[in-house]
């Protein structure tokens, strides 16, 4: 679609034939220096220059080309939805060595099983900040606070069990969540609460920080806390106890219930999907689109054909004179 992104610059059009009739010659008002031929002079200065037809037509063409060029033409294309600033969302994903005992149904280890559904949620966060902390016996800051989830799904495809350790620092992981909120320059001016998805299948057995500890200051900071813990139910029978016996429940559920989040629990695939759904469902996308046209500029049309008519104006205004 055809536009002109500043109209009102067609008001300067008449400008020219304004000042043709609003300003005169200016007339001698008396007599104070003899000059030779001053009749002549004055003679020749009375009245409005004359210029032929021919160069009334090239001389209007090229003002009317510069109006033309500061409307500032423009081609809009189709209307392209635009998010907002999302949501920020940090992903903590337990790499312990515990991570890899295969009990959520199928060949796969609880981490592969976290990388595929933790990987599909973060490929529907369109429109959010993303970012991602691999942790065990240490934390690591795998991917900052980004709208890029492809690099955020890669990294966290790359995981592998015990790449931080053997041992799990859930409040260590907090922390480092915390530092990487404060760090970023737009958290301090998020509109929306940040907040943190920590999964583990374990307890708190390493680390600087104390978890509850770290989920108060997460309070002080803004940042809720959802909590999950994973690995298969536990289970008594006949050869014992079997399932995530490691698994400290009460921890997480503290933890979340402190920073104002949510505790869920997920003891094979098809639970953690619907974790992760219903994750979704309680902080959907930020639904908040504006609607922007791309404009191709074309000014530099008309501005280029006054440019090449002042070659010939220029020319015959040399010669008149």
């Amino acid at each position: 679609m055809f536009h002109f992104a500043w109209p009102w610059m067609a008001l300067l059009t008449p400008l020219p034939w304004v000042l043709r009739r609003v300003l005169r010659t200016a007339e001698p008002s008396g007599a104070a220096l003899f000059v030779p031929m001053a009749a002549d002079v004055a003679a020749a200065g009375t009245g409005a220059p004359r210029i032929g037809r021919a160069d009334a037509v090239l001389l209007s063409s090229i003002w009317l080309l510069l109006v033309l060029a500061a409307m500032r033409p423009q081609w809009l294309g189709a209307p392209i939805a635009v998010h907002t600033e999302g949501r920020q969302i940090i992903l903590a994903i337990d790499c312990s060595g515990s991570m890899a005992t295969e009990d959520m149904g199928g060949r796969q280890s609880r981490l592969q099983v976290v990388q595929q559904v933790a990987g599909r949620f973060v490929s529907g966060r369109h429109g959010d900040q993303v970012g991602l902390i691999l942790f065990g016996t240490r934390p690591y800051l795998q991917a900052p606070l980004t709208t890029d989830l492809g690099t955020v799904h890669r990294f966290l495809d790359e995981a592998m069990v015990g790449i931080a350790g053997p041992q799990t620092a859930i409040g260590d992981a907090i922390g480092l969540a915390i530092k990487t909120l404060r760090q970023d320059d737009r958290g301090a001016h998020a509109h929306r609460q940040p907040l943190l998805i920590l999964l583990t299948d374990g307890g708190n057995n390493t680390g600087v920080m104390p978890p509850l500890e770290a989920a108060r200051l997460a309070a002080e900071t803004g940042l809720r806390i959802d909590t999950i813990g994973v690995g298969a139910a536990v289970r008594q029978s006949f050869f014992g106890v079997t399932g995530n016996t490691d698994l400290d429940q009460k921890l997480l559920q503290k933890i979340a219930r402190i920073s104002g989040g949510r505790y869920f629990r997920a003891t094979d695939q098809g639970a953690l999907r619907a974790v992760y759904r219903q994750i979704d469902r309680l902080e959907p996308v930020a639904g908040d689109r504006r609607w922007l046209r791309p404009a191709s500029e074309w000014f530099g049309v008309p501005l280029a054909l006054a440019l090449l008519l002042s070659i010939p104006a220029a020319w015959r205004m040399t010669e008149r004179t």
